[in-house]
């Protein structure tokens, strides 16, 4: 196979998947692929996890069709991106989502089969989101009308309520991980649907379709740190038209943001450039320099990715700029952007001269610029132990840049420390990085006895079979 999996190895790969979607009635075996192999079309979710196991494989989106397996028919609520951009139908297709999303999870697996967009298809319907509604909101309904129907309108002290449960959950991902409050998130997101199909005034509408957009894009934020790439990209579009309602430019700036991170991640970087230049423009008079830094540090990213480094050098100074002026902003910065520390900044840049010393065939020049600001990160976030998802990002990037400079020794230090904090948090994406960046280690220095060790810790610590 193209993907130099064995039979007996896609097996094992498409099993432990599907331990961690909950499919536990999945067992499949090399007598199974090969009869895929023959013109065999599997049930769901196999179609579905084989797309993201070699997505993952390629660094690039392979679809359900592009694997020659016939895609599952799939309900509005689960298929496509281009959604119609009005408050009703943003809230049915939130409330539909979310509940299918708690019914299937329940059931032990997630069933319907998603697509990933990507390209024209993607970025065509996001552009959209600048884009005025037709009509003016509608008036608040009558005093009569509340009067005759369930009461609806939510007093302030419930409202406080479920914007500080928003950011609980938000605190509880970024020490925690993906792995452990998904569920409770999007239970809080239905819930809030809900309410949203009440009478409300009007004023209330907006603040709840605030909440929403938030729930939102942290259930998609943690649908991708648990590896579940088309459930997250539905959560993160869903945030959007939630945002767009809720009239918040610069919270929907943030959701682009995430939906950039995770085409960087899936090996789409011209994608996410176009991505993080909409949340840019359309967030240009409104968003405040941390948010405006976070963007610029994203843009860097996107074009290390691409291989540009003059373009990546201009977007990290822009960073660093705009950053120095977060302290002397006038308005209290939202809670969503609360994460994008000097830390954060420190880690983006970072990886910024990391992935372009990737894109320029492992170049120990920019892994050199990469290595104080890692340092920097690093040394930051051992002291804050509300991100330490974040930290052990940063110690599997430290080793990656040491690795870079053929400095294993320097580099199994840093992994062995990243597994210690992983252990803490229930993170796919964590696991996977460190298993990535001990395999490197493994490939180019496996007869040294500190690779060795790692390999072996690596095997104890976080083995294959483990389920997140």
């Amino acid at each position: 196979m193209r993907s130099g999996w064995s039979k007996g190895e896609l097996a094992r790969q498409v099993n432990r998947r599907a331990r961690q979607l909950g499919a536990n009635h999945i067992s499949t075996d090399t007598s199974r692929v090969r009869r895929w192999l023959d013109g065999e079309n599997p049930r769901e979710p196999i179609p579905r996890i084989l797309s993201e196991l070699f997505s993952e494989r390629f660094g690039c989106v392979v679809s359900i069709e592009d694997l020659g397996l016939r895609a599952a028919r799939q309900s509005t609520a689960a298929s496509g991106v281009d959604l119609p951009w009005t408050g009703p139908q943003t809230v049915a297709q939130l409330g539909e989502f979310s509940r299918s999303d708690l019914m299937l999870a329940r059931r032990g697996f997630l069933g319907t089969s998603l697509a990933l967009s990507a390209g024209p298809s993607l970025i065509e319907p996001m552009q959209r989101w600048l884009v005025p509604t037709p009509g003016t909101p509608a008036a608040p309904a009558p005093e009569s009308a509340f009067d005759s129907r369930r009461p609806g309108r939510l007093s302030k002290p419930e409202l406080e309520l479920l914007e500080s449960t928003t950011r609980m959950f938000r605190q509880w991902d970024a020490q925690c991980g993906g792995g452990l409050r998904r569920k409770a998130v999007v239970g809080q997101l239905h819930e809030v649907t809900d309410l949203l199909q009440e009478p409300q005034p009007e004023a209330t509408t907006r603040k709840l379709f605030k909440v929403a957009a938030e729930l939102a894009e942290l259930a998609g934020w943690m649908s991708y740190d648990v590896g579940l790439q088309p459930t997250a990209q539905k959560y993160f579009v869903l945030a959007l038209h939630a945002a767009k309602e809720a009239g918040d430019r610069p919270l929907g700036s943030y959701i682009l943001s995430s939906m950039s991170r995770q085409m960087i991640h899936l090996g789409r970087p011209d994608d996410a450039l176009e991505l993080i230049h909409l949340a840019q423009y359309g967030s240009r008079d409104c968003a405040g320099p941390r948010t405006q830094s976070m963007l610029y540090a994203m843009e860097a990213r996107a074009y290390a990715n691409m291989g540009q480094p003059g373009r990546t050098k201009r977007a990290v100074r822009m960073a660093e700029d705009t950053f120095s002026e977060a302290d002397e902003w006038d308005e209290p910065d939202p809670d969503w952007i609360r994460f994008f520390s000097e830390a954060e900044l420190y880690a983006e840049n970072s990886h910024s001269f990391r992935d372009l010393a990737y894109s320029a065939g492992r170049s120990p020049a920019y892994a050199s610029l990469a290595e104080p600001l890692m340092r920097r990160a690093v040394d930051l976030f051992a002291k804050d132990s509300e991100h330490q998802r974040s930290y052990a990002l940063n110690l599997i990037g430290m080793a990656t840049v040491h690795l870079l400079q053929d400095e294993p020794e320097a580099g199994t230090e840093f992994a062995s420390r990243a597994m210690t904090v992983a252990k803490k948090v229930r993170s796919e994406r964590v696991n996977t990085r460190i298993r990535k960046t001990v395999g490197t280690a493994v490939r180019d220095h496996g007869e040294l006895a500190a690779v060795i060790d790692l390999a072996e810790q690596l095997a104890v610590d976080l083995p294959e079979s483990e389920a997140v």
